[in-house]
């Protein structure tokens, strides 16, 4: 079925399969992608494909007040009734505590947005054009010996959410991106390995020279490198890289993972100070940086900015209807359905307080500082991270900085604790930088644990 869905069909489908079966209450979540990509390899096209996928995920309530959950890739009225017909059968083996109901902003009003689809470029230009930046990554240093992993693709997906008692969402976006990640050879010498990523509405608005420029440069940094000294540091981190940081320990806002008691936060924890006062997180699915934004979550409730942290102080959780009403809290715009309801973050929203801008605090230059450790980029965060724990070990992508002059690091890893870090933070950044995972400035900590390769 095609992105050009009618959500009014379907939700017509809907009630009269529901009727038919008997079925009063019931939801239903769904997402049509329609998307091309291409990949290139030494001057030539790797692969290139394309494809439309689409899914929805049906809860079906029963009479006695459980439910069920299925879920299909057939989104035809034959396939939309057997995903009721099982989702209504796999009800009556339901939780009988904590049951998701609808959320209660399921029908609250949504303003309206200007449009966010664009049309589809021809796949020939998105080869052609990724074969042109490989080239121009290759011709830009002699050490550059290719890009192993590269790629271009323009996506068009429609969200929608009904339910039975009279909820009706949809939406449409578009957007395109590349990514390009080099390496190295040189005789006697380590590969070294770069990337950068950008997103945009739409193709032509897409930034494919910024993107070959910053993986040209980052590489070519890279090719200095030496080893450090295990130790103490003062530590700053690319927005890219304290965005994955704090993604990684979300659970301290999950209301979830609190309920589960799978986070370093308890429902006591609103109100303490677990950050330095410098520093304001929240989650703005709306900001007009995140491209692929949505207006409503998986229960049809409507996203928005929510103040996670505030000059340092925990001020919200994020939740679903579920915790929000176990909680006796507010939805936020954060639930996704499936066989139990989820939370997760949409998009960090990362930037110096109010009460950072209001004090004489020290500011930090990459151009003055000696013996600094600027990371780039984070890795194995799906290893090194312990997030109900709190520690983290991880290797980085990153430069010594001494007045301005960067040498790159060989091979070091970054530990420490969650809390201890965001409490040892000494200076946010005024600037802020939009990446395709949030926004946020450069972050410096100060006294981080580094241990350089022996």
């Amino acid at each position: 079925m095609s992105s050009a869905l009618s959500v009014e069909k379907l939700v017509s489908d809907a009630k009269e399969t529901a009727s038919k079966l008997g079925i009063k209450k019931f939801d239903i979540y769904g997402a049509i992608v329609d998307e091309t990509s291409a990949e290139v390899d030494s001057g030539a096209p790797k692969q290139v494909s394309a494809s439309n996928r689409a899914s929805i995920t049906v809860r079906v309530w029963n009479d006695e007040g459980t439910v069920g959950v299925t879920s299909t890739t057939n989104i035809d009225r034959v396939g939309l009734e057997l995903a009721l017909q099982s989702a209504h059968e796999a009800s009556f083996f339901g939780a009988k505590e904590n049951i998701p109901d609808f959320s209660p902003e399921a029908i609250a009003d949504i303003p309206a947005r200007e449009p966010q689809t664009a049309p589809q470029t021809a796949i020939e230009q998105l080869v052609e054009t990724l074969l042109g930046a490989e080239k121009e990554l290759l011709d830009a240093h002699p050490a550059i010996a290719g890009v192993p992993y590269n790629g271009l693709s323009q996506r068009d997906l429609s969200r929608f959410y009904l339910n039975s008692d009279g909820a009706m969402r949809n939406e449409s976006s578009s957007y395109s991106s590349i990514y390009l990640y080099t390496k190295t050879e040189e005789e006697g010498r380590k590969p070294r390995s770069a990337g950068a990523y950008r997103i945009s509405r739409d193709f032509a608005s897409l930034d494919v020279k910024g993107c070959v420029e910053e993986t040209a440069e980052k590489t070519i940094s890279h090719l200095n490198y030496d080893k450090i000294k295990s130790g103490k540091y003062l530590v700053v981190f690319s927005p890219e890289a304290f965005l994955s940081l704090i993604s990684a320990f979300s659970s301290l806002f999950n209301a979830q993972s609190i309920l589960d008691k799978n986070s370093l936060s308890t429902p006591e924890s609103l109100g303490t100070q677990i950050a330095s006062p410098l520093l304001d997180v929240s989650d703005d699915e709306l900001h007009v940086g995140n491209i692929g934004a949505s207006t409503f979550d998986g229960e049809g409730t409507p996203t928005r900015r929510i103040p996670l942290i505030v000059n340092g102080i925990l001020t919200n959780f994020l939740h679903s209807s579920v915790t929000a009403k176990r909680l006796n809290a507010q939805p936020t715009g954060n639930g996704s359905v499936g066989a139990k309801v989820s939370v997760s973050p949409n998009f960090f929203h990362i930037e110096r307080s109010k009460a950072a801008n209001s004090t004489n605090e020290k500011v930090y230059d990459l151009a003055t500082v000696e013996n600094v450790i600027l990371i780039d980029d984070l890795q194995a965060l799906h290893a090194g991270v312990q997030a109900s724990q709190g520690s983290f070990s991880l290797p980085f992508d990153g430069w010594l900085v001494n007045k301005g002059d960067r040498m790159s690091i060989e091979a070091a890893t970054v530990a420490g604790d969650i809390l201890e870090l965001l409490k040892a933070i000494v200076y946010v950044e005024p600037e802020v930088k939009i990446t395709p995972s949030g926004v946020a400035p450069q972050v410096w900590v100060e006294g981080l644990s580094i241990t350089g390769e022996a």
